[in-house]
C-alpha cells in the first residue's frame, strides 16, 4: 500500500505514520526527517536546508525530489510506503506521479488530516519543548501555516480530482485519529 499523508505542519502526520508503520510493516518516508538527517550529518544540502527551515521557508523542489528518488529506489519500499511532507505543492505532486509511475509504485490513497490552526500552534509549541527543535517558534509556525495554505493545501484537490483523497478529522486523541485512518484504509480497528 502506497499512502500519501497530507495536512498542515503539526497536524499529526508523523504520529499517524508511525502507527501505520507498525500496522502495515512498510516504511515511513518523511522528507523532514530526510532533511534533518542531512543537516545532522553536516552535508552542504543539509546545512542549506536547515537555514531555510529555521526561517520557515521551504527547501527547493529539485533538492527534495532528488533525495526522495534516492529513498524510493531502496528495496524496503517494494511493498509500499507512507509518505509525509511531500508533495508540498502541485509541481511536486506531478513530479511524484511521474517518479512513482517510473518505479511502478503509484499512490493508492491520499489522506488529509484536517485540524484547526490554533490547535496546531499549541501542538507544535509542546513538540518544540519536548524535542528541543529550534525551527518550531510560534512566528515560524505561523509562517509555515501561511505557506501551507498557499502552496500545499491545493495538493489535496490534486488527489481529490484523481479519486484518491479522503479527509480525516485531526481532532481528538491519537488513537481516535488512528482509528479513523484505519477505517479509511479498510483495516478495521486495532485495540491498544
Amino acid at each position: 500500500m502506497r499512502i500519501v499523508l497530507l495536512g498542515p505542519p503539526g497536524s499529526g502526520k508523523g504520529t499517524q505514520a508511525a502507527l501505520l508503520v507498525e500496522q502495515l510493516g512498510i516504511p515511513h518516508i518523511s522528507t523532514g526527517a530526510l532533511l534533518r538527517d542531512a543537516a545532522e550529518r553536516g552535508t552542504q544540502l543539509g546545512l542549506q536546508a536547515k537555514a531555510l527551515s529555521d526561517r520557515g521557508e521551504l527547501v527547493p523542489d529539485d533538492v527534495i525530489s532528488d533525495m526522495l528518488e534516492e529513498r524510493l529506489s531502496l528495496d524496503d519500499v517494494a511493498n509500499g510506503f507512507i509518505l509525509d511532507g511531500y508533495p508540498r505543492n502541485l509541481t511536486q505532486a506531478a513530479s511524484l506521479d511521474i517518479l512513482l509511475e517510473r518505479l511502478d509504485q503509484p499512490v493508492d490513497e491520499a489522506i488529509l488530516i484536517d485540524i484547526d490552526a490554533e490547535q496546531i500552534i499549541k501542538r507544535i509549541a509542546k513538540r518544540a519543548r519536548e524535542e528541543g527543535r529550534t525551527d518550531d517558534t510560534e512566528a515560524t509556525v505561523r509562517n509555515r501555516l501561511r505557506v501551507y495554505a498557499e502552496q500545499t493545501a491545493p495538493v489535496a484537490d490534486y488527489y481529490a480530482e484523481r479519486g484518491l483523497l479522503t479527509r480525516v478529522l485531526g481532532d481528538g486523541s491519537v488513537d481516535e485519529i488512528f482509528q479513523r485512518v484505519l477505517s479509511i484504509l479498510n483495516l478495521g480497528t486495532v485495540s491498544g
